[in-house]
């Protein structure tokens, strides 16, 4: 069928772009736009003559540009003229200029080390009496990782309202390496949100985040998190992002059995199978960031990290920013899939991401955290 109008093909609406992907300078980084145009056309990108190539078996023509992106985020046009007839296509893309190695690691399916700190707030004078914490605190104070644990609001017997307020400033002391966010009501059932509403997002998301702020402060939150099971409708992503979430974390994968997308929200497949092969991607019309999980690590002997980590690093499109996660049902020793290996298993990542160059991240921090 012939190509009626121009269609820029690569990069994608949304591409968050860094060094990996042009030629780089401090004042601009130049990319390769291409695209297909109806037959003999003419075609300029920004303004620029692109260079056209016959294809199509007669029915279009490509077309490649290089232009340069100056700006944080940056608009690309591509017009064609074809016999008096003009079309256009229009593009949003985003230049991560400071882009560094670094990690955001976080912990999902968290409650039990709250339920313990509150069931032992007569006898504990720091929170850090807590197993758990302790062993995060010595991860922070060996490698300088930083930690995100996304929360659910409630488990058998216990809520977050039965937090007390008593460890808030030290909470707030150690703001500057933990973080405390949503992640879901409760662990059951599976894929809370897969067919969720706005509101009941946003009630799930405010019991959340309103007893966070409560028992350790606003500064102990994120506004980026992974959802439980990485699965929310649109109406609920909205919801998340109307109060304050700005990105979300997710697997990206297509289901070989079903051909579906899964742990990839609301996003399509072509978004899906972008997201499998790049660190991140924007959501220019929901104005909302996902980023790809690159291990996690619970799924994985200590022996086979690095080699995984070093698979993903050879990418790269996946190169500079590596998502690393375990749960924290792994370390209950009451748990039925207790892993006698956790803390081998972080400890082996965070010795391969120190050892290969990684700064530890919070993606609020800068632009999803390089610095700016």
């Amino acid at each position: 069928m012939p190509c009626e109008s121009v269609k820029i093909i690569e990069p994608i609406d949304g591409s968050i772009l860094n060094e990996h992907d042009g030629k780089q300078d401090p004042s601009g980084l130049e990319v390769v736009v291409r695209g297909v145009a109806p037959q003999g056309a003419k075609v300029t990108v920004n303004d620029i003559e692109a260079q056209m190539i016959k294809g199509g078996c007669g029915f279009y023509d490509e077309f490649t540009c290089i232009i340069e992106l100056v700006k944080q985020e940056n608009s690309i046009v591509a017009r064609a003229d074809s016999g008096g007839r003009t079309s256009a296509d229009k593009i949003t893309v985003l230049w991560d200029r400071n882009s560094i190695k670094r990690y955001r690691f976080s912990t999902d399916d968290n409650i039990l080390f709250l339920k313990d700190l509150a069931l032992n707030a007569s006898k504990y004078g720091s929170i850090f009496d807590n197993d758990y914490l302790a062993f995060w605190r010595e991860m922070h104070e060996k490698y300088g990782a930083r930690i995100q644990f996304n929360i659910y609001y409630q488990t058998e017997g216990f809520t977050l309202s039965q937090m007390p307020d008593r460890y808030k400033p030290e909470w707030e002391e150690n703001s500057d390496w933990m973080r405390l966010t949503f992640h879901a009501l409760q662990n059951d059932p599976p894929n809370p949100y897969i067919g969720a509403s706005y509101q009941m997002m946003l009630h799930d998301l405010s019991l959340v985040t309103g007893e966070i702020e409560r028992f350790a402060g606003r500064r102990l939150l994120s506004p980026f998190t992974t959802v439980h099971w990485g699965e929310a409708t649109l109406d609920a992503c909205k919801a998340l992002r109307d109060n304050g979430i700005k990105g979300l974390v997710g697997y990206f994968l297509i289901d070989p059995e079903i051909r579906k997308p899964i742990v990839s929200y609301y996003l399509d497949r072509d978004r899906t199978e972008y997201l499998y092969t790049h660190d991140y991607w924007k959501d220019t019309r929901e104005d909302m960031f996902f980023i790809k999980h690159d291990l996690v690590i619970n799924l994985l002997k200590p022996v086979d990290i690095a080699p995984t980590l070093n698979a993903i690093a050879s990418n790269p499109h996946r190169s500079d920013l590596m998502e690393v996660m375990i749960h924290e049902q792994y370390f209950n020793r009451q748990y039925a899939y207790y892993e006698p290996e956790a803390k081998e298993r972080v400890i082996t990542t965070l010795d391969w991401l120190k050892g290969n160059g990684y700064r530890s991240v919070f993606y609020e921090e800068g632009f999803l955290g390089s610095p700016t």
